[in-house]
């Protein structure tokens, strides 16, 4: 199946992580040019060494959820054009519901639903002007089967989830989709050692009997972003390897 593209420049948030690189070297394979958001010099480090030699086929801006300013920053860096967003930034807090410090969660709510919700609409204005764009906010299980003390996490995966599929019903007409991705036991990033540390009991849910790659899950996005899947629109879309359509004994 060859995919095509009608656009040429991509936003990645959260674009230091194991999974946005991956995507990142389809998206410059394609010929579309990425801008990597990055939150600390260690982001921006993994950035650098991958890309060191790709001379100005792909971008790179600070931007973190927890700082109003970066929000300017990275509009600035952005320009006026803009075709696709993929969003995989997210704050790591877990906690059980009972202990958790208020002001802790209230932090961690306003950084990742409120701010979100504010670049969210900066980023839906830009592409009205242009009458085009497609976003694909990349969620997890975790959103409908939370692990216990991830209450908070799948708390915001919703609440982002609901932002994304709004964007789409309320853009959709004027050429602006959206999409959710919802993965499920990815070997990548934070996700590897929980995996080698329970893979006997996760192998043994999954009916596939296996874990994704982030080569797969950037595979999956790249059809996302495509021309072939603008019929998926204000949906959510898991990808799992089928762990979470049965009771599991």
């Amino acid at each position: 199946m060859n995919l095509t593209y009608s656009g040429k420049h991509a936003l990645v948030l959260g674009g230091s992580c194991e999974l946005a690189i991956a995507l990142a070297v389809r998206l410059i394979e394609t010929g579309i040019r990425p801008l990597l958001t990055y939150r600390s010099e260690a982001g921006r480090q993994r950035i650098d060494d991958r890309f060191a030699s790709s001379q100005g086929c792909c971008g790179i801006a600070f931007f973190d959820l927890g700082k109003p300013d970066s929000i300017n920053t990275l509009l600035t860096a952005m320009g006026k054009e803009l075709d696709y967003v993929v969003d995989f930034a997210q704050g790591d807090f877990e906690n059980f519901i009972a202990s958790a410090d208020g002001d802790e969660v209230a932090q961690y709510i306003h950084e990742n639903v409120s701010m979100r919700a504010h670049l969210l609409k900066e980023v839906g204005r830009l592409m009205l002007a242009r009458r085009k764009g497609r976003l694909v906010f990349v969620s997890s299980i975790a959103a409908q089967w939370p692990n216990q003390g991830q209450g908070f996490y799948a708390a915001s995966k919703l609440a982002v989830e609901a932002l994304y599929k709004n964007i789409g019903l309320e853009l959709g007409k004027r050429g602006v989709t959206a999409v959710t991705l919802r993965p499920g036991y990815v070997s990548a990033g934070r996700g590897r050692s929980f995996i080698e540390k329970n893979e006997k009991e996760i192998m043994r849910r999954i009916p596939t009997g296996k874990t994704l790659s982030a080569e797969e899950i950037a595979a999956a996005i790249m059809f996302l972003l495509s021309d072939s899947a603008t019929g998926f629109n204000a949906t959510e879309l898991t990808m799992d390897g089928g762990l979470t359509a049965g009771k599991q004994l």
